[in-house]
């Protein structure tokens, strides 16, 4: 069974308290927290991620998936660290150098945190491979990152499964996670080509009954 990753950016203002109450209830494995700095990808929800992840953390028990969509990736390390999170991703297409890629994953573990690593869709999964055994997750970006919403681009299947091959090939023990697009009908194709962690925002929070969503993802 794979887990749920529920993505907080669709929650509407005014809901947030009722919302994720009723995510905790519903068993949402994850509470995913897209940090966006207007520059990195267009949208900035950096402020009001962080103030929701403060609030998350003060009335819930389930691990943050932090996921940094930001330049500045060691400011953003440390200001969501503070909050406990269970793992912090950042993008490989953030840093400038493999030695900058080293240094993030030596921080953020010293910490006391997981690390994952994120690449957008122009990305070939092969510049990953190096970094796989000294993290905890690959991000696989199933859309461009910066918005909600979005159709699952198809040709990351074939991205998924190739990160999949490989690290059964190597034994790498490794969680990897799908974001963007996914819903009912695309998860089914998400979790056959190997993620076991599906991020889904809009699919679970515009239902009436999220147990129901969710649950449906699960299977």
């Amino acid at each position: 069974m794979v887990e749920i990753s529920t993505s907080i950016l669709s929650v509407k203002k005014g809901k947030e308290s009722d919302t994720y109450f009723r995510l905790e209830i519903a068993k949402t494995d994850y509470f995913h927290i897209d940090v966006m700095d207007g520059k990195f990808v267009k949208k900035d929800t950096y402020q009001d991620m962080l103030e929701n992840a403060s609030y998350i953390k003060r009335i819930s028990n389930l691990p943050l998936d932090v996921h940094l969509m930001v330049e500045d990736v060691k400011t953003a390390i440390d200001d969501f660290l503070v909050l406990e999170p269970n793992i912090v991703t950042f993008h490989l297409e953030s840093c400038n150098s493999k030695e900058e890629i080293y240094e993030i994953i030596s921080y953020i573990k010293k910490n006391h945190c997981k690390v994952g690593i994120s690449i957008k869709p122009d990305t070939k999964i092969e510049e990953v491979y190096e970094f796989l055994p000294y993290i905890h997750m690959c991000l696989i970006m199933t859309v461009e990152p910066g918005k909600g919403g979005q159709t699952l681009l198809t040709d990351m299947l074939y991205k998924i499964k190739k990160l999949k091959e490989y690290i059964n090939e190597k034994d790498i023990q490794i969680d990897i996670e799908a974001d963007g697009g996914i819903n009912l009908k695309t998860a089914p194709e998400v979790k056959k080509a190997g993620a076991n962690i599906l991020v889904a925002g809009t699919a679970i929070i515009m239902a009436n009954d999220f147990k129901v969503i969710i649950d449906e993802l699960k299977k």
